[in-house]
């Protein structure tokens, strides 16, 4: 009998795990492509994070807010990523807009907007690791100010600074 509600275990930790990566795979990959620059080091970054999760619901208790915790490990993965050796040595440049652009504009204001949003996301791209980071964090994921701090295991005032500097930066470019 044991062995039977095992198995009903695992297939509810299945369904589960299935419906945490439904509910949350499009939210975790964007936010691995704006975090690596890269597309393909994204979905493996992603990927990981899901196992990660598989592994939560096998072996521990559930978080309270699956989202949350998500995010968390998607950005110590992005981290653990960034600061490996390899990373660090590669030459790879790819486009943020590729990675977020939609289609191809068919007028001269969305032509317009399509190289704006071009010349924010080269910028973005040369931003410092922990300013872009605390950017994408406060602005893109809405993030606030404490929740990024706790998140990046910096303080308060760290993250402002930060978030000056890029927020100054990106101003600055776009003014020219």
């Amino acid at each position: 009998m044991s062995g039977q509600n095992s198995l009903c275990d695992q297939r509810d930790n299945v369904l589960e795990h299935d419906r945490i990566y439904r509910a949350h795979k499009a939210r975790i990959l964007g936010l691995c492509r704006l975090l690596l620059r890269d597309p393909d080091e994204a979905q493996d970054v992603a990927q990981e994070v899901f196992v990660r999760a598989f592994e939560r619901l096998r072996t521990q208790e559930p978080p309270t807010v699956w989202e949350a915790w998500l995010v968390r490990v998607a950005i110590n993965a992005c981290r653990d990523r960034q600061r490996s050796g390899w990373w660090k040595s590669r030459s790879k440049n790819v486009d943020l807009d590729d990675i977020v652009a939609g289609a191809v504009p068919s007028s001269e204001a969305e032509t317009l907007a399509r190289e704006r949003r071009t010349r924010i996301w080269d910028q973005l791209r040369k931003l410092k690791t922990k300013q872009r980071h605390v950017f994408v964090l406060r602005y893109v994921e809405g993030w606030s100010t404490s929740e990024v701090a706790e998140a990046l295991g910096l303080s308060a005032g760290s993250v402002k600074t930060h978030l000056f500097r890029a927020v100054r930066h990106l101003r600055k470019v776009m003014e020219s």
